[in-house]
């Protein structure tokens, strides 16, 4: 006989199955709240499905798979099992050849198997239990009374679900309501609507500075982090000036010699007055040395970067950049102003609609999805180019509205440009009779 704990443990499963308000709950509490009335460590509900039976739920899982090894192994074999609406208790001793390798592997000795019988006591589906010890037959009441209210609410629940079918069922029958429905569906079509379209976009500093190598040659150095905040007059980045160092020694050493060759031919112009031509071309070769050395210094003074005004240095890494050959004007990175953010939009040619200035933009980030920023639309490409992402697109810029939340420089998102006023069904079927008409010309 049970005691009295188990009648109340009893009492408060029967109260949380009555509770259940679908199906997926009340399976939920078959297979995982049965344990505290008896335990065991796998529990299986299987559902009628004409004269096959269908794995529903599982002990431990949210939703189940039916095309796993396992889960097509259990449902041939509760295929084989009885379904005359009584418990029954199954051992691996007894199983059939077929089934018992993959007992053996797949579940414990001990199978409880117990029907779910609506109020006529016809099995509706069943529920498979499975543990180490064997079942006794206190425990097998107390299954097949929870059983029976299981099957009660199961009925329930599947003729309210049934029921709601039906009434829509009933509802579309009739021609008046089909009517009213259809044109319900096209007076909706002339429901007016914003047009508008989403595109990838990105947070930049809308008046950033570009800075770029003054000079051909390979970046040396990193005076800063990306997003780092700099001064006017700060060290930026350098170029690397062993070539330069060469070229300066090589150059000084070329004017001493100059400059001590215009020395003999003066010396010898005292005593020889045809050597007094040589000096003109001695002196000239010392200055030529003198501008060779000069242009050299130049490009060492110029081999240190640094920043024309405040602001934060925007670029991707510095290993991107050491040691990379860079030419004349090439842009190594940008100083921008926090509070000069605006949005960068990627129109791609095949979602474009038209658009006008100040046209509303709400930008979502994907580190805040949903706090989107709204903007106003200020600038428009008239031809497309590619994007970062190889697509073929205009590109767009927008400000943030006054008193927006400024995001940081370089948070990516999606935009969404808004557009002219349009009726729903063009909005619907716009992209549908692009494509007709791309194909057919019509």
């Amino acid at each position: 006989m049970a005691d009295v704990s188990d009648l109340s443990v009893l009492l408060q499963i029967e109260a949380r199955a009555l509770e259940a308000q679908t199906l997926a709950a009340l399976r939920f509490t078959i297979v995982n709240e049965t344990h505290a009335l008896t335990p065991y460590r796998q529990a299986a509900m299987f559902e009628l499905d004409g004269d096959r039976v269908r794995l529903a739920a599982a002990s431990g899982l949210v939703s189940v798979a039916n095309d796993s090894p396992f889960a097509v192994w259990l449902s041939q074999f509760a295929q084989r099992l009885p379904r005359d609406g009584a418990v029954h208790c199954l051992d691996h001793a007894d199983a059939a050849g077929e089934d018992a390798k993959s007992w053996a592997e797949w579940l414990p000795e001990h199978l409880l198997w117990a029907p779910l019988p609506d109020r006529n006591g016809v099995s509706q589906g069943m529920v498979l239990y499975a543990r180490e010890q064997a079942w006794d037959d206190a425990t097998i009441q107390l299954v097949q009374r929870l059983h029976a209210t299981y099957g009660y609410c199961f009925a329930a629940l599947h003729r309210s679900t049934q029921r709601s079918w039906t009434r829509a069922g009933k509802l579309f029958k009739s021609r008046r309501n089909r009517w009213l429905l259809f044109g319900a569906l096209v007076l909706g079509l002339f429901i007016p609507v914003r047009m508008s379209v989403l595109a990838p976009a990105e947070v930049i500093a809308l008046n950033a500075m570009a800075v770029a190598a003054p000079q051909d040659g390979v970046v040396g150095s990193f005076a800063v982090a990306p997003n780092a905040r700099v001064k006017a007059g700060d060290l930026l980045f350098s170029l690397d000036d062993s070539a330069l160092l060469n070229r300066q020694q090589v150059a000084l050493k070329s004017l001493e010699i100059a400059r001590a060759d215009a020395h003999v031919a003066q010396q010898r112009a005292f005593d020889d007055a045809k050597s007094k031509a040589d000096v003109a071309v001695a002196l000239g070769r010392v200055r030529e040395k003198e501008a060779e050395l000069a242009a050299v210094d130049t490009q060492a003074q110029r081999v240190e970067v640094r920043a024309e005004r405040d602001g934060v240095a925007i670029f991707a890494d510095t290993n991107d950049w050491l040691g990379r050959p860079v030419q004349t004007g090439e842009r190594v990175m940008q100083l921008a102003q926090p509070e000069d953010g605006g949005i960068l939009i990627w129109l791609s040619v095949a979602d474009a609609i038209n658009l006008e200035l100040e046209s509303p933009v709400r930008l979502f980030l994907h580190t805040e999805p949903l706090s989107p920023r709204a903007g106003r639309l200020i600038e428009a490409s008239y031809q497309a180019s590619l994007s970062p992402d190889g697509v073929a697109a205009y590109r767009l810029r927008a400000r943030f509205d006054e008193g927006a939340e400024l995001p940081r420089i370089g948070l990516r998102g999606t935009a969404r440009i808004s557009g002219d006023w349009v009726l729903l069904g063009y909005y619907l079927f716009r992209r549908p009779l692009a494509s007709v008409r791309e194909w057919t010309g019509l």
